[in-house]
């Protein structure tokens, strides 16, 4: 198994990033940049048991990937399993984790681990990881951006100008 773990600070309460993220629907906002065409596939989108498929961009031919929320502890984590590639024979694993950030804010950490499907993949390991470990941070990234822009337009509403 390999796995990749990223992390960033957001300047929100924890049980707001939780909130957030507990809802896979908005999961597209922040990871649209490399994970495309989402749908979900579950009747909620909220909580255990919400589920989506999309797939991964980029060059060549990228079977669909399917994840599903297998476990949620407000405000504290949520685990998602997931199913792609060939014959949906690659698993992985993404959980967020959620602490309280010394100073305000939260510490947000995603961990990926996968299991690569086949000896191809095992080889290629090692570039996936690096690959991942920068789409994650990025989807990190855009996560506190969407987050903190919402606390910042709550602060400070626009003016309307006549």
């Amino acid at each position: 198994m390999a796995s990749v773990t990223v992390s960033t600070h957001v300047d929100r309460p924890r049980e707001d990033v939780f909130g957030y993220l507990d809802d896979l629907a908005r999961h597209e906002a922040f990871t649209d940049h490399f994970l495309v065409d989402w749908t979900i596939t579950s009747p909620s989108s909220v909580g255990v048991g919400a589920s989506a498929r999309m797939r991964a961009k980029g060059a060549g031919h990228h079977p669909g990937l399917e994840i599903t929320v297998v476990e949620s502890v407000p405000p504290q984590y949520t685990l998602e399993q997931g199913r792609g590639g060939k014959e949906a024979r690659r698993r992985t694993t993404g959980r967020y984790d959620l602490r309280e950030a010394p100073g305000g804010g939260t510490t947000v950490s995603f961990t990926n681990t996968f299991e690569p499907a086949g000896l191809a993949e095992r080889l290629q390991a090692p570039l996936a990881r690096a690959y991942l470990r920068r789409q994650y941070a990025r989807a990190l990234a855009r996560l506190k951006a969407l987050l903190e822009q919402g606390l910042q337009e709550q602060r400070d509403p626009q003016e309307v100008v006549t």
